[in-house]
């Protein structure tokens, strides 16, 4: 059987999601207690492999088992075996035909800057700061440039595995609540520090360093050396993920309590 969960975490703690030797990571606290559940080693694949320090409240994940358990069994059983920061949201049975990161059609993130010029305490592993005011209708005007399919080389981490550098941002909208700022970026798929690297071009154009185009010279360089600071981890969260409605996977973007 496959089964379908839905995940939220804090990822302030650990070195991202994928497992790694000697270090503490959202999948290996994740199939730790998913194997005990199972009572079998369990094997989960996620929708979107977040960095060190990256969060998500809306991480989608699949896993096969041998083992027959209720819907209930595999939320709370494997939540009593999570550390605090990992949390299960829902599980489902799935077809076969499932996969959490191949069967996905649109990802969803959110980066939060808090712009004060005070650095936060309470915040601090969970927003990027920023102590330059920001004129976020700068940045908002920046966001066109930025939207549909392209090759996003410029915005792309130089050790990027990814074959291809074209992806296709359905969305980018720039808002403000008080003192924190939201990204908000929708696409098909995401190069490693893509919005991190777009939010520092944003945060830069908001800072007036530089002028809303420069966002499309960035993008047309392709060459990342040429692009803006790479916003810190801490401040980008995984919002949801979309799937063909056929599978029936709930999409329930949702904001921490902090914001």
């Amino acid at each position: 059987m496959r089964i379908a969960l839905g995940i939220e975490y804090d990822g302030a703690d650990f070195s991202g999601w994928q497992i790694q030797e000697n270090t503490r990571t959202v999948q290996g606290s994740l199939e730790q207690a998913l194997s005990g559940v199972a009572d079998h080693p369990v094997r989960v694949v996620c929708a979107g492999r977040t960095d060190a320090g990256v969060h998500a409240v809306g991480q989608v994940v699949h896993f096969d088992t041998a083992a027959t358990r209720d819907a209930r069994a595999w939320v709370m059983g494997t939540n009593a075996n999570l550390p605090d920061e990992i949390a299960v949201l829902w599980s489902m049975p799935v077809a076969d035909t499932f996969h959490a990161r191949y069967s996905a059609l649109q990802r969803h993130y959110r980066y939060v800057i808090f712009n004060r010029p005070v650095r936060p305490s309470l915040l601090s592993c969970r927003v990027g700061w920023e102590y330059r005011p920001l004129d976020e209708q700068r940045m908002a005007d920046a966001t066109r440039y930025l939207v549909g399919e392209h090759d996003f080389s410029s915005f792309r981490d130089s050790q990027c595995q990814a074959k291809s550098p074209v992806r296709t941002v359905m969305q980018l909208e720039v808002s403000r609540r008080g003192e924190f700022i939201f990204i908000d970026v929708v696409a098909n798929a995401f190069l490693h520090h893509m919005v991190r690297n777009i939010a520092g071009v944003l945060m830069a154009i908001g800072a007036g360093k530089r002028e809303p185009r420069w966002a499309q010279e960035v993008l047309e360089a392709r060459d990342r050396t040429l692009g803006g600071v790479n916003a810190p981890p801490g401040g980008l969260y995984l919002i949801g993920v979309v799937y063909p409605v056929d599978f029936s996977i709930p999409y329930l973007p949702q904001r921490p309590v902090v914001w």
